[in-house]
């Protein structure tokens, strides 16, 4: 939960005080009086608490921005935990949505996680998939891991995957991280970064 502790002399301005310090709209935020002081020139100590769920945030804004492009749309939205979140979506548009190699998908994401950031203190993940694109290529990243893991296991040449984002790289660590004969490293800067499967030296 996101809070701000301030003090102020007008409790009708502490609303506009927290909005702004917090970076969300006054209808978001919950004003509580924890002390005020003073007799002729009262100066409260307050706390403001954002009064909203972070996830319903992020479910709006899928919604509203589908219903700008004017898109049919349908999301699910599911709670893995208390801070990690998934919105499973399908459209007639959905080609069009996912884009090439994902990169519109990966920017909705990215706008949506940056979104929810704002509304909470804690770090969530957020999970934005469209048509089961990422599903399927989570299990064709799991594929080429295990894959490329048992070539390398059985030669000792370590192998070099290409450039991929953070998402599909955490996939293949998690997917290998238990193996005896290999480990994965990445390497490389930016769009550039890479993993690279590598024999473990006995």
């Amino acid at each position: 939960m996101k809070t701000y502790e301030f003090e102020t002399k007008s409790l009708d301005e502490a609303s506009a005080v927290a909005a702004e310090e917090m970076r969300v709209g006054k209808q978001y935020i919950d004003i509580e009086v924890l002390d005020k002081s003073g007799l002729i020139s009262k100066t409260y100590k307050v706390r403001a608490t954002v009064n909203v769920d972070p996830a319903e945030i992020g479910y709006n804004a899928l919604k509203d921005m589908f219903e700008t492009m004017g898109v049919e749309a349908q999301i699910e939205m599911r709670r893995k935990s208390d801070t990690e979140i998934s919105y499973r979506i399908n459209t007639d548009e959905n080609p069009l949505l996912i884009g090439r190699n994902g990169k519109t998908l990966e920017s909705i994401q990215y706008y949506i996680r940056n979104l929810i950031s704002v509304f909470t203190d804690e770090r969530f993940i957020v999970l934005v998939d469209i048509g089961g694109y990422k599903a399927n290529r989570k299990r064709q990243l799991e594929i080429l891991a295990t894959k490329t893991a048992k070539s390398v296991a059985r030669s000792k040449i370590e192998a070099k995957l290409e450039p991929m984002n953070a998402y599909e790289r955490r996939i293949i660590h998690t997917k290998l991280s238990d193996w005896r004969d290999v480990t994965t490293i990445s390497e490389g800067e930016g769009k550039e970064r890479h993993l690279v499967i590598k024999p473990k030296r006995k």
